[in-house]
């Protein structure tokens, strides 16, 4: 039987949205700061400081884009919806290695937290920090298979206390370590660091910025994406681009370069660095505090990281299988953990495998880096130019957030802030190219081996590669159990024929067994089981119509007869003790000219009921038929 797909809901309010675009964004500085400083050194906040101008003006177009497209998929979506699907899969498929390069990331530093914080080095040292990185994710993936984190609940308590350790990392080191002197100690512009170490550090600051995507991707999860969405989006990358200069500058008063500690000593846990270099002006026991309340949260933020990447990877490889772009199953969510479980256990298999690869290269923090670098800037200059061409093609298209600054060109208003930032990031993508060796062969070559993938999913499904694919209304999902027992709660008429109907062929189908029960309605003034002639006698008919019908179709239907003082209490408890898969009820039209939906019993049995509950609903034709046959 097809039903419809279980689907994402639209339950974020604007705190909320809020939360989660700040711990998404937020959490990159416990890996990328070590990085950052090794070969920017001293202008680490300079550096920072820009690259979050750039990332403001990069959301700019994505609070368009997803105020006129509020569905998941991100850049890869509106790259789709202005160019065609091929276009849209190579972006979707470059952000896939961001997604893998963020999980490797953060599971890899974890572990290098967690021993700082606690003493026992041994956990980050190799190949210990690549077993636990492994098992970070082998452990969050099988999570995820059998159980929805409650990803709202989470992006509230673990965004505060990523502020809190920010925030107190930048209160006592401006008070404990700050110096304008240590600051600028060593630094030459264009000599320490060079030229090249600055053009080299530019494409690796992108990776400070992670999350963007994975915030976008909550569009379709949204209660009013077009307005939320954007105002909490640039609220967070506010105040995460104001925290990440102000941290970068107490990190390096307390390492000063010209070769700042960040980058060596503490390249796997430079915030635990920071606490330890703050912690040595307290006293001893607020140093051990301070370096264990670091390490732990940071630690914990990063496994909660892998969470997310693993949700946004899910996200956007449920859109690209809707739209013919994957294998079907990709676009297909379990109902109880709403991911696609082959989703889950690619980017399990995958991100582990970068894991164990990346042990075996000298500088695999900045390896990794690059690569991301190549996959990021590439997705960003493809969502800002789609942005620009859907202003032209599609003008009319409903934009609730529009980018401000636009110019006229041919009648057509043309925003100037994604035409900026999309030869902002090409620009920085050459660049990348021309200084990351591993952006410039790596990237390439996942780019292809996506190609192929592609090429071969449209052939399999008899499609061409530049057709666009829509998503379907139902799909046969291969996660759905099969019925094996029906609950029809009889009434008398057209719609208890219409309901027992609908059982019947449903157990055909599934090769079910069909329960209908009648259940009395007795007065609070009357003994439960008082005489009611009249009512039995109706029970005893309804049930014999059900029954005929069951022979009809070969379908075995039980019946039984309920006595109650309320319906829905009845139907539900009967449901859990007869352990019914799927309980069938009908719907009036008279209750959808009230202020409510559903009838009463309707509206019960659907928030209390042990299983799923299909609604048969009659339009007025049925019930006028009804009322004229008696």
């Amino acid at each position: 039987m097809a039903r419809k797909l279980p689907g994402l809901r639209r339950n974020l309010d604007a705190r909320s949205l809020f939360s989660v675009a700040y711990g998404e964004i937020a959490s990159s500085i416990y890996f990328a700061l070590g990085v950052i400083a090794l070969h920017a050194e001293g202008f680490t906040p300079v550096i920072l400081l820009l690259t979050g101008a750039l990332f403001l003006l990069i959301a700019l177009s994505y609070a368009e884009g997803t105020s006129a497209l509020p569905e998941t998929g991100g850049a890869a979506t509106f790259v789709r919806r202005a160019l065609n699907d091929l276009a849209g899969f190579m972006t979707g498929w470059a952000l896939f290695l961001d997604y893998l390069i963020v999980i490797a990331l953060s599971a890899l530093f974890a572990p290098h937290y967690f021993a700082a914080a606690l003493g026992v080095p041994g956990i980050g040292k190799r190949p210990w920090d690549i077993v636990a990185a492994v098992g970070v994710i082998v452990v969050v993936a099988a999570i995820r298979l059998v159980r929805r984190p409650s990803l709202y609940a989470l992006g509230i308590v673990l965004p505060a206390l990523d502020l809190l350790v920010q925030v107190v990392l930048v209160a006592l080191g401006a008070v404990l370590v700050f110096s304008t002197h240590t600051l600028t100690h060593g630094l030459s512009f264009g000599q320490s660091p060079s030229w090249h170490q600055l053009l080299f550090a530019v494409p690796l600051a992108m990776l400070a910025y992670t999350g963007l995507e994975t915030v976008a991707n909550l569009a379709e999860e949204a209660r009013r994406p077009g307005v939320d969405l954007p105002r909490s989006l640039f609220g967070a990358i506010g105040t995460v681009v104001t925290l990440y200069v102000a941290v970068s500058v107490v990190a390096l008063s307390a390492f000063p370069g010209p070769k700042s500690a960040l980058g060596t000593t503490w390249l796997h846990s430079p915030l635990v660095g920071v606490a330890s270099e703050i912690g040595s002006h307290l006293p001893h026991t607020l140093e051990q505090a301070l370096k264990v309340f670091v390490g732990v949260s940071g630690a914990v933020i990063l496994v909660a990281a892998v969470t997310t990447a693993m949700s946004g990877f899910s996200r956007l490889a449920y859109s690209l299988g809707e739209h013919g772009q994957l294998p079907a199953a990709f676009g297909r969510l379990h109902r109880r953990t709403l991911v696609s479980p082959q989703a889950i256990l690619s980017v399990a298999l995958v991100s582990s495998g970068i894991v164990v690869a990346t042990s075996f290269v000298k500088h695999d923090v900045t390896f990794l880096a690059s690569i991301f670098s190549f996959g990021v800037l590439g997705a960003f200059t493809a969502a800002q130019l789609a942005v620009i061409r859907l202003r032209i093609t599609e003008p009319n298209l409903p934009r609730p957030y529009r980018t401000p600054f636009n110019i006229t060109f041919r009648r057509v208003e043309i925003p100037l802030p994604a035409v900026i930032g999309s030869i902002a990031t090409f620009s920085i993508w050459i660049v990348s190219l021309w200084t990351h060796p591993a952006a410039r062969y790596v990237g390439p070559g996942w780019l292809i081996l996506g190609f192929v993938v592609y090429v071969g999913v449209r052939r399999s499904r008899g499609e061409r590669l530049m057709a666009r694919v829509v998503a379907p209304d139902e799909l046969a999902p291969s996660d759905v159990p099969r019925f094996r027992r029906i609950l029809v709660p009889m009434k008398l008429g057209i719609i208890g024929e219409e309901m027992m109907a609908t059982a019947v062929k449903l157990a055909a189908e599934h090769g079910a067994v069909v329960e209908a029960v009648y259940v009395t309605l007795v007065p609070l003034e009357l003994p439960i089981d008082a005489p009611m002639p009249d009512k039995d006698e109706r029970a005893a008919e309804a049930l014999e119509e059900a029954r005929l019908l069951g022979d009809d179709l070969g379908v075995h239907v039980i019946t039984s007869t309920l006595r109650a003082r309320a319906i829905g209490g009845a139907i539900v408890h009967h449901a859990e003790a007869t352990k019914a898969d799927v309980i069938v009820l009908g719907s009036s039209p008279r209750w959808r000219r009230q202020s409510r939906f559903f009838s009463p019993t309707v509206d019960y049995v659907l928030r209390k009921a042990p299983c799923e509950v299909l609604i048969v609903t009659f339009p007025q034709q049925v019930m006028d038929a009804e009322l004229a046959l008696e």
